[in-house]
């Protein structure tokens, strides 16, 4: 959690600097109603992209090398982290023993009509419900939310008001797209949810990020002095 102190000096922070996407940007005052996106994936992409957790930048993470592109943009929701609060929540819905969060940022799908023609960048989106993905052991949720303001998807409010035609071809995009042919599959979607628990999940990843990155703020803390001059003590 940021106090007074780190709060300025991150205001400050973002005049001077581009702030990094996971950590330096609010998923928004709203959240989870609606969430601040960054968008790494287009649908016209045919190389992944990912956030670099480093640097911030957008990386190569893989050309795609069979015929799977992604419907939707595709990206995550600032300041959030899949650790204990969201493998164990998705244990208790799936009833699957030692499950592990994925340890990255949560995953978001942004379904829109209009044609955005590249990644790196932020958006608005309604969360609408989400897809209860398993990796392995690993809790992997896909939040799916429609772009604010959208003509044509921005009046949904719940996974209920999707096609069901879209909802099946986000299902097979991530039960695929890591697949190699004659491979063993490696995914597996057990639930689609809607609104009320894709929020939840929202907010159980927002609370194992302030756990996670907490000496994120003690660290901004202690680069300014208190009241009399001194350096702050680091957490």
């Amino acid at each position: 959690m940021a106090t007074k102190h780190s709060a300025a000096l991150l205001e400050v922070m973002k005049v001077m600097f581009k702030p990094h996407p996971w950590h330096g940007i609010s998923m928004g005052d709203q959240a989870p109603e609606t969430v601040t996106c960054y968008i790494e994936i287009v649908p016209t992409d045919s190389v992944k992209y990912e956030i670099d957790k480093t640097t911030g930048y957008l990386k190569v993470d893989r050309p795609q090398r069979y015929s799977s592109v992604s419907p939707c943009l595709y990206g995550l929701i600032p300041r959030t982290y899949c650790g204990t609060r969201v493998a164990a929540f998705s244990a208790e819905k799936t009833h699957r023993r030692s499950l592990e969060g994925d340890q990255d940022p949560l995953d978001i799908c942004v379904l829109t009509e209009k044609s955005i023609s590249h990644g790196d960048l932020l958006l608005d989106a309604i969360p609408i419900g989400g897809l209860r993905m398993l990796d392995g052991n690993e809790a992997d949720d896909k939040i799916i939310a429609v772009l604010k303001g959208d003509a044509v998807y921005g009046s949904m409010r719940d996974i209920s008001d999707c096609p069901e035609g879209l909802i099946q071809r986000l299902i097979h995009f991530f039960l695929t797209y890591k697949q190699m042919p004659g491979g063993e599959k490696q995914c597996e979607v057990t639930h689609v949810y809607g609104r009320l628990e894709a929020h939840q999940v929202i907010l159980q990843s927002k609370a194992d990020y302030d756990e996670r990155f907490a000496d994120l703020y003690c660290l901004l803390d202690a680069l300014l002095p208190d009241s009399h001059g001194a350096p702050t003590e680091v957490c």
